[in-house]
């Protein structure tokens, strides 16, 4: 049944999830992922339209460890379906040492990734001549495939004193191992990337007439949070950071007439009509109580994509 009519766009549609990540697979359904409050594990739920996945049964397919590795802060799950099998891309810090970040991949062989066996793999591998990748707090990856070649996208802060958050790409032997050493794509140039940190994060693709926008989200998680985007053509060589040409300013970002603070973390999928679509997270609120990392009000939101006359993607909270 399509539901897409009972959507309601800009507004609150799965309450208390941020980082929200939508994935439509080959038999139609819907599935969604995201980070929850209590960052303590993963869920899924499915739904055969998106409005439905508003009330679809949440079901926790992974637990965090009580200690070490992937013991603490579990964030930003993205769930793909690649060579045949299901993927879980995600973050996750340790008990001893909450901010040692690192990213991780889990496997599911099984037809059905909610009733199905999940198997950990470990922390993404990096390239057999990579010295760099995941040294340090990383988290955010993503996945996209272009010209026969699958990539990887991520964030990881370098630096000494104040911590940089950059994002990189690399592509992929499989779903768990790197195959090129990282490439930075961008670091916070400007000034709406560096509000109380100095952050890109949270990369998603979507790809349309030969082009492929990456947005990303900059800035700390409260009011200035907001998306950016980069550009490449799908014909260039996506290891070149010349490639990709950076937006001067946020895509989108707080409207306060609207009542929607910290817009970001997206990702892309299309609703039953085929149309694209923006699933993203934000606040309803300016005044966060508490620390905005900890405060569980993000809700993850839907607004349909539009392309202006150069085919470029337009965000905007403003319903047709």
């Amino acid at each position: 049944m399509n539901q897409n009519s009972e959507l309601k766009y800009c507004q609150p549609w799965i309450l208390q999830r941020a980082d929200p990540y939508v994935y439509r697979h080959t038999d139609g359904n819907y599935y969604f992922t995201a980070s929850v409050p209590a960052y303590d594990g993963i869920v899924l739920r499915r739904a055969d339209s998106l409005a439905g996945l508003a009330e679809a049964k949440e079901t926790e397919i992974w637990h965090k460890h009580e200690t070490g590795p992937m013991s603490k802060h579990i964030w930003a799950p993205e769930l793909h379906f690649l060579d045949g099998a299901w993927y879980i891309y995600y973050s996750g810090g340790e008990q001893e040492d909450a901010w040692k970040i690192r990213p991780y991949v889990l496997e599911c062989r099984d037809e059905d990734p909610i009733t199905g066996t999940w198997k950990e793999l470990g922390k993404i591998q990096r390239a057999d001549d990579d010295e760099f990748s995941f040294e340090a707090f990383s988290l955010d990856a993503t996945v996209f495939e272009n010209k026969g070649e699958r990539y990887y996208v991520w964030a990881e802060k370098v630096g000494v004193g104040r911590q940089i958050s950059n994002l990189y790409i690399a592509k992929m032997q499989s779903p768990w191992k790197l195959s090129t050493v990282q490439v930075m794509l961008t670091t916070p140039d400007y000034d709406w990337e560096r509000v109380g940190y100095w952050v890109n994060e949270g990369p998603a693709v979507i790809k349309r007439d030969g082009r492929i926008f990456l947005t990303y989200s900059a800035s700390e998680t409260g009011k200035a949070y907001c998306m950016g985007m980069l550009t490449a053509s799908e014909d260039s060589d996506l290891l070149d950071p010349k490639s990709w040409v950076k937006e001067r300013f946020p895509v989108l970002k707080s409207d306060e007439s609207k009542k929607i603070f910290g817009p970001g973390h997206n990702s892309f999928t299309v609703d039953e009509n085929g149309r694209d679509v923006c699933v993203f997270h934000a606040r309803g609120e300016e005044t966060i109580e508490g620390d905005p990392l900890y405060n569980p009000n993000r809700h993850a939101m839907i607004m349909p994509l539009k392309w202006d006359s150069d085919g470029r993607p337009v965000f905007s909270f403003e319903q047709e």
